[in-house]
Formats: structure tokens, C-alpha cells, sequence
């Protein structure tokens, strides 16, 4: 057993890209594995004795069910407790502050030496690993350290077999240090990835949330009015945004390995998606207002489609276009049923605004090989059967006015319309086969056939339409768009109120897909000087961040943070900064510019490409 010293949390995490990729499972599936148990993070592991956990951790090969439990499985590496099932993710290490760990860490697996991260008191800035060949074994003696949330990891070598782009993210366990007086009632996730490439467009891919993949993965159920405090640890090396349907979240605390930072009460911010970047973590506090169906799931489209699972389904499959969440959503999705307690009653509607929206397709343009559009009626006459605005129109609402949006689809085939951020009826939340009360769920949107969704609205800000329906296609084909409410008596002035939807120009086999308000470039435009101008950014593309920079000349100038996902700032993060800014999937953010020197300006968005520009609109401020 050799102890390693590392270099801080940078190192870290290169040392988990270059470990578990070399992580592999055998060729041929061994009958002798024991199965791998989801662990549902509610026990905790190890003995307690006083002040000392005695805790005994083994590395080993184990059979994975992701999905079912009679489903498809694989063979992977896994911790366990010794003489008890492995798990994913690994087992629950729980303390209160001041608690010594006594731990040890065995490595049964048969060739790999591993690498065991994370057993040290925190914060950490230079943490001590194990190193433990095949069956030796290690010690390790600490005090938890710092309230937080946290987790531990192992990582090995590279045998040989390995095929070129997998990833094992599987050995991976939640690590909490509660405060002496202890937390509140919480609950705790852990995202583990497991993935395989079958040929140079397919994976078999296991992307799970405790240990499981949707529709397999729990089901919460809470109360209306019930606050749930959650516990989020992203043990993978992929970024994932993680958005709350119908309701906002507060963000209580970021970490990771290492280190957690509790955000001041007054500085917590509330959101609808928050990035969770490789190997960190969040704790989240909220409350549903409403009862029905509603999900928390990664945004990133591709960690969600049925082909995030370990036996894909073929291209353009039926799941794809169903009307049923349970097959057309796979990956890191967790279904939540908010029930209503005795005497609660649904919020009054006063008289609705009506609003017609098309599903339409026209001929395509730009890299996508359809053109499909959200095109809404001006006055009694319909749209042009072939009419498409990609991104789709803005669609301009008010607070507190009911408005209901007829859609007509006219595609040949289903689809959905997602209200993303709006506070809405579970019905209406545009999830086919899920969103509703119960199995009382709202359908597909079929060939020719329309929906009402009822859209209610109590908060001025920015959001974002888009389909929740075939994304990997219908998405990437324009069925997106923006949202502005205003404030009552408030109006929309384009010439000081601006609008850039980042979205995707085809499934991205092109290069770089990504364009702003459908196009590679914006048009000129003059600004006066001395005039605030409110820019609202939203990226909804599959995936990758956007990052929006306004230039004077070659340098960043600079503007006032205002918004996210329709929710004003703290005031403390509503400050004047550098006038860059990046939004993950599922993202919107407001910031005010005011032009105080004349001059030429330049809002960018930087290509994949170092150095080169994907997309540029020239400002000319007066």
C-alpha cells in the first residue's frame, strides 16, 4: 500500500480522467459476479462506537442492473462493505463533525491497482490517496472535518482490451459530515456513468441516479408545501445542468471532493437549472406548490434520450415518438408525485388570454436536414402551411394574466411543447405520457391534432419553449424558442429589450452546431449612448455551454448581472462585472449594458474552435 500525495483538486480531477478510463469490464461475463445493489443513500455504512466509525471498504467485480433488476446488465468495478452486496453508488459514509473514521480499503480485483480518493479530513487542499494493488490492502485514520456534502472515489490502470472511449464512473460514494447538532431530513443522489462504445455512432450507456437509470430510477413523492432539502453529488467526469420542472429551487451550498461552501441565507439563489460541473456537488432546498407529475433531470438532451441506456433502441425507433415519458426519456431523470393534503385547493384562474401556436415544417436551411417550427397566428388567419421561424417567435406574456395556447400540430408526426420555467399546472407542463395527476396524464400531441395548454405565470423574467418530444431531432430541427413576461403595464420595446435563443443547427455532424436566433451571425444594429439596454440570453441546445462576451474594440467591456431563469439576483450577485457570461442547457440569463462611450461593439459567441468567432453581432452605440 503506498499513500500519494496530490496537488489540490485540479489534479484531482485529471487524476479521475486518466484513471477510470482505463477501467474495463471482461470480455466475457463471469457467472460467479455478486449483483450489484442501488443503493438508495439512506443507510448509513460502518459501525459507530463512541466517536470512532469503523468502516471496511472493498473494491470488486459485480454484476450491474441499471435499469431493471431483470434487465440487461454489465460487469463492473464496485465498492462494497466487507461481506455485504457492493453498491452503486458506493456505500454511504455519514458522520457528524468531530467523528473519527477508521477505515479500510481492500482492492480484490484481480489486475488493476487502484487509486482510493476522498478518505481524509475535510477541507483538504492536498489529500492523501491509497494506492492498493490487486488484494492488498490500506488504512486510513482522520476526523471527518467541516459539515458538508461530499463523496469518495477510486480510480485504476488501463488493462488491456480496453476499448477507446469508454468511461466507468461506477466506484463512487456519497461522504457527509453533519453539523453536531445534526441536518434536517434530507435526501441524497449520486449520478454514476457507466458507457461503451458498440461502433463510432452508438453507446451502450448506463447513466443513473443511485444506482439506477428512468423509468427504473425512484419516484419521489412529497406534499404540497412540504420543503425537501436534496443532496446532489455529480460523481462523473460530464457536466450536467440539472433542471426542476414547475416549481424554482433554492442553491444552498456548491463542493466537491474537497471542500463545501454554504451560501449565506440571503445570498442563495433560486433557479430552475443549476450546472453541476464534473466532480462536484449541491445541496437544494424546495417546496412544490402544486400537485401532479413533475421531473428533475439533466438537461444535456443526450443524457436523456432512449439511447441513454445499456441496449439503445435503433434510430427513429417508436420509444422515440411515443407518447409515453417512460420510452421516449431514459438516463438521468427523477419522476416526482406532489400529492395535496386535506382541504388544499388548486389556485383560482381568472379569464384567459387566448393564443394560437402552430407545429409546422418548411423547407430546410442551414445544416439541419429538417426545418420544423413553433409558429404562432397574427389575427384570424393561419399561418402558411410551410411558414417556419426558427428560433420560434417570442412569445410575450404578463404576470399574473392567464394565457391559454391552442398548438396545432401539423408534423406527421407527435409531439410536445415544455413550458420550461413557467410555475404551471402539472397538466399543461408539456411532458407526453407523464405530466398530470396520477396515471391522469396529458397525451402526445398527435398528426393534426391540437392541445390546450393552460399557462399561468407569477413571476416577470425570461424562459424558454421548447419540444419535450423526439429532441435529439425535433430540437435540433428549431422546435424551440423564447419567452419574455413583463410586468403588468410594462411593454415590450425591442429597441432597448433584446432576445438571443442559442440553440443547435442540425444534430451537430456538421461541426460546431450552435447558432443564435437561427443564424451564424446577428444583423448590425445602433444603440444611444446613455440608454440601458436588457439583454436576455437562453441556450437550449442538446448540449454544450454557450458564453455570450460584449467587446469595445478588442476588449470585454462590461454590464450589470440581473437575472437567472426568470428569478432576480441576490442582491450580492447582482453586481457590475465583466460582460462575459455562460449559460449550460436550459439556461437564461439576464444582464443590463448601458453604453456610456461611443464606439463599435461586438456581442460574440466563441466557436468550438480556440480563437475563432461561431457567431458575432456588430453594435454601433451613438
Amino acid at each position: 500500500m503506498t499513500v500519494r500525495r496530490g496537488a489540490g483538486r485540479f489534479a484531482l480531477a485529471l487524476t479521475l480522467v486518466l484513471g477510470v478510463a482505463g477501467s474495463s469490464s471482461p470480455a466475457t461475463p463471469r457467472r460467479d459476479l455478486p449483483e450489484v445493489r442501488p443503493n438508495d443513500n439512506r443507510v448509513p455504512a460502518g459501525r459507530l462506537e463512541g466517536d470512532t466509525l469503523h468502516l471496511s471498504l472493498v473494491v470488486q467485480m459485480a454484476r450491474w442492473h441499471p435499469e431493471a433488476a431483470d434487465g440487461p446488465s454489465v460487469d463492473v468495478e464496485a465498492f462494497a462493505e466487507d461481506g455485504k452486496a457492493p453498491e452503486i453508488p458506493g456505500p454511504l459514509i455519514r458522520v457528524r463533525e468531530g467523528t473519527v473514521i477508521d477505515a479500510t480499503v481492500r482492492n480484490d480485483l484481480a489486475d488493476s491497482t487502484i487509486t482510493v480518493h476522498g478518505l481524509y479530513a475535510r477541507p483538504a487542499e492536498v489529500p492523501d490517496s491509497l494506492v492498493l494493488k490487486p488484494g492488498e490492502s490500506g488504512r486510513v485514520r482522520f476526523q471527518a472535518g467541516a459539515p458538508g456534502t461530499y463523496f469518495y472515489f477510486a480510480t485504476l490502470g488501463a488493462p488491456a482490451g480496453r476499448k477507446e472511449g469508454a468511461e466507468r464512473e461506477t466506484m463512487a460514494g456519497a461522504f457527509i459530515v453533519d453539523p453536531a447538532g445534526g441536518s434536517p431530513p434530507d435526501r441524497i443522489f449520486v449520478m454514476n456513468i457507466w458507457e461503451e462504445p458498440i461502433d463510432s455512432l452508438t453507446y451502450s450507456s448506463a447513466l443513473t441516479i443511485n444506482g439506477r437509470s428512468f423509468p427504473h430510477s425512484e419516484r419521489i413523492e412529497t406534499v404540497v408545501g412540504d420543503t425537501l432539502h436534496w443532496r446532489w453529488i455529480n460523481a462523473s467526469l460530464r457536466q450536467h445542468p440539472m433542471h426542476l420542472h414547475g416549481f424554482y429551487y433554492l442553491v444552498d451550498s456548491r463542493g466537491n471532493a474537497l471542500t463545501d461552501s454554504v451560501y449565506a441565507p440571503d445570498a442563495r439563489r433560486l433557479v430552475v437549472t443549476e450546472a453541476m460541473q464534473p466532480l462536484t456537488t449541491m445541496a437544494m432546498t424546495w417546496s412544490a406548490a402544486r400537485e401532479g407529475n413533475w421531473l428533475f433531470h439533466c438537461h444535456i438532451g443526450f443524457h436523456v434520450v432512449p439511447e441513454a441506456r445499456l441496449v439503445s433502441p435503433a434510430p427513429h425507433a417508436h420509444d422515440n415518438h411515443s407518447g409515453d415519458a417512460t420510452k421516449h426519456m431514459a438516463g438521468l431523470v427523477l419522476g416526482i408525485y406532489a400529492k395535496v393534503p386535506p382541504g388544499w385547493r388548486e389556485p383560482a384562474r381568472g379569464v384567459a388570454r387566448q393564443v394560437r401556436m402552430h407545429v409546422q415544417e418548411g423547407k430546410p436551411r442551414g445544416h439541419a436536414p429538417r426545418a420544423l417550427s413553433f409558429v404562432f397566428q397574427r389575427g384570424e388567419t393561419p399561418p402558411a402551411p410551410d411558414s417556419v421561424d426558427i428560433p420560434g417567435q417570442p412569445l410575450i406574456l404578463t404576470r399574473d394574466e392567464p394565457t391559454d395556447v391552442t398548438i396545432i400540430n401539423h408534423l406527421r408526426e407527435a409531439t410536445a411543447v415544455h413550458w420550461h420555467g413557467l410555475e404551471l399546472e402539472s397538466w399543461s407542463d408539456g411532458v407526453a405520457g407523464w405530466s398530470g395527476i396520477g396515471k391522469g396524464v396529458a397525451p402526445a400531441i398527435q398528426p393534426g391534432d391540437s392541445f390546450v395548454a393552460r399557462l399561468s405565470h407569477p413571476r416577470a423574467g425570461t424562459f424558454i419553449y421548447h419540444t419535450h418530444l423526439n429532441d435529439f431531432e425535433q430540437l435540433t430541427s428549431g422546435l424551440y424558442g423564447g419567452m419574455i413576461v413583463l410586468e403588468p403595464g410594462e411593454r415590450f420595446d425591442p429597441a432597448t429589450d433584446h432576445l438571443y435563443v442559442a440553440g443547435w443547427d442540425g444534430p451537430g455532424d456538421a461541426g460546431d452546431p450552435r447558432v443564435v436566433n437561427g443564424d451564424t451571425a446577428g444583423p448590425p444594429v445602433e444603440w444611444q449612448r446613455g440608454v440601458p439596454h436588457r439583454l436576455r440570453f437562453v441556450n437550449v441546445g442538446m448540449a454544450a455551454p454557450v458564453r455570450f462576451t460584449m467587446y469595445r474594440d478588442s476588449t470585454p467591456t462590461r454590464w450589470r448581472a440581473r437575472a437567472k431563469d426568470g428569478a432576480d439576483l441576490p442582491p450580492s450577485q447582482a453586481t457590475e462585472r465583466a460582460a462575459s457570461v455562460s449559460l449550460n442547457v436550459g439556461m437564461t440569463v439576464d444582464v443590463t449594458f448601458l453604453p456610456t462611450e461611443p464606439g463599435e461593439y461586438r456581442l460574440v459567441v466563441p466557436g468550438f474552435e480556440k480563437g475563432k468567432a461561431r457567431w458575432s453581432q456588430p453594435i454601433i452605440v451613438k
